[in-house]
């Protein structure tokens, strides 16, 4: 992507910045916090990984439903210690972008307000105990299938917390396969529900990538300055393939008639999205938007007494080091 002329650096430290900056992704290394970057590269991470930690958030939301509900003391472990993770995943991630100098309460007040973005499948309801399997198989997996590549992103603190957020997912996408497993293993009544599960997030799961490639303009930069590795249909394509033998051993089928496999280009294909519905969901029209900030709204305002004691404990901490000095 060219260069606008308010962004091309004029003077000799930027010039100088700017060189340093190409070579590094030349050679395909890393970018740190304190050395010289465009504002625009600043920028789209700022936006990325912090529309990626809003989804760790907002993604608590779905599952945390079901906790209470869980059909066994061990499921209800396993999902709390998942959710938990979740908030971890968003820690590591607002960490990351404070470092580009965005402070994390400007991205949660962004949040709450609707002005920032995070992923659309988090707008879906979960209607049954097997939603819970469908979002550990496929949108973990899809998750995963997207993130691996960002370990190798170039800003370094990104790459970083994207090596121990995948571990954890992977653990995930495992604990949902096994509920799947288990339920269409059982009764005929509890396979069916776990198709159902399948049949709703199959789709909102491929969306996840984000939009084709021809509508996506943000992806090709992001790509030259080694954010992203893959594009987003390269991504989709990649986990449709993983999914198709995955789901055989289920048991199980994917709702897709269309779904096929390419000899010329040895790879998997998939039948088409509805990217009306998609745009729709990021419009923040989807079945549960308004519902999802609300609650996020309602915890923030509920932990404002924790917040205000954190500072008051360390504003003391700090007088008293202080007055030692």
């Amino acid at each position: 992507m060219a260069q606008t002329l308010e962004s091309v650096p004029t003077d000799a430290a930027d010039l100088a910045g700017q060189a340093a900056f190409d070579r590094v992704i030349a050679a395909d290394s890393r970018i740190e916090p304190r050395d010289w970057m465009p504002e625009a590269y600043r920028k789209t991470l700022v936006r990325q990984i912090s529309q990626h930690a809003h989804s760790e958030i907002i993604g608590m939301q779905p599952e945390a439903n079901w906790i209470s509900r869980a059909p066994s003391l061990k499921r209800k472990a396993i999902l709390m210690a998942k959710v938990q993770d979740e908030a971890g995943h968003g820690l590591y991630l607002y960490s990351a972008a404070e470092t580009l100098g965005t402070p994390r309460q400007k991205m949660t007040e962004d949040l709450i307000a609707g002005k920032a973005r995070y992923s659309s499948i988090f707008n879906y309801p979960t209607l049954s105990w097997a939603d819970v399997g469908a979002i550990g198989w496929l949108v973990d997996g899809a998750a995963i299938c997207n993130q691996v590549p960002l370990c190798r992103a170039s800003y370094g603190p990104y790459g970083r917390a994207m090596v121990r957020v995948c571990k954890e997912e992977s653990f995930h996408q495992r604990q949902g396969f096994e509920i799947l497993l288990e339920l269409a293993n059982g009764t005929p009544a509890q396979k069916q529900m776990a198709q159902h599960a399948v049949n709703r997030w199959y789709a909102p799961s491929l969306m996840m990538f984000g939009p084709p490639d021809d509508d996506s303009p943000n992806s090709i930069q992001s790509m030259a300055w080694n954010i992203k590795r893959f594009s987003n249909d390269e991504l989709r394509q990649r986990f449709v393939g993983m999914m198709v033998e995955q789901v055989e051993v289920l048991g199980l089928t994917l709702p897709d008639d269309q779904i096929r496999f390419n000899d010329e280009t040895n790879k998997w294909e998939h039948g088409p999205l509805d990217w009306d519905e998609f745009k729709e969901v990021l419009a923040g029209r989807g079945p549960c938007n308004s519902q999802r900030l609300e609650r996020r709204r309602e915890a923030h305002e509920d932990g404002a007494w924790v917040r205000e004691a954190a500072a008051a404990y360390a504003a003391r901490k700090h007088a008293e080091q202080e007055g030692v000095a």
